[in-house]
């Protein structure tokens, strides 16, 4: 038995996803650039939002790198235990 795929996404549910991101990022980013505040507010909350951003992608790294981590010794525990049930015989008489 090998392990499960893991399914991939389509390239439209990749593009959805990049649209979506892009579009509420500028949506953000131009309710900002409006605000009826002073600029310093605006480039306050202009930092803020690369900071959501890049902590997004950093936690999105994380959990990606931690779920292959997962995957890879799922695999070598599933490898080490097909070769003990193909190596184990159930009709073997130890002693004799």
């Amino acid at each position: 038995m090998s392990a499960p795929m893991q399914p991939r996404t389509t390239a439209a549910y990749h593009l959805q996803a990049v649209l979506s991101f892009a579009l509420a990022t500028a949506a953000l980013a131009i309710g900002i650039a409006y605000l009826p505040v002073d600029a310093w507010m605006r480039a306050f909350l202009a930092v803020g939002l690369l900071y959501v951003i890049t902590s997004a992608f950093t936690l999105a790294k994380v959990v990606r790198d931690r779920q292959d981590a997962g995957a890879l010794t799922s695999r070598v525990d599933q490898a080490r235990l097909e070769k003990l049930l193909a190596e184990h015989d159930p009709f073997k008489v130890d002693g004799l």
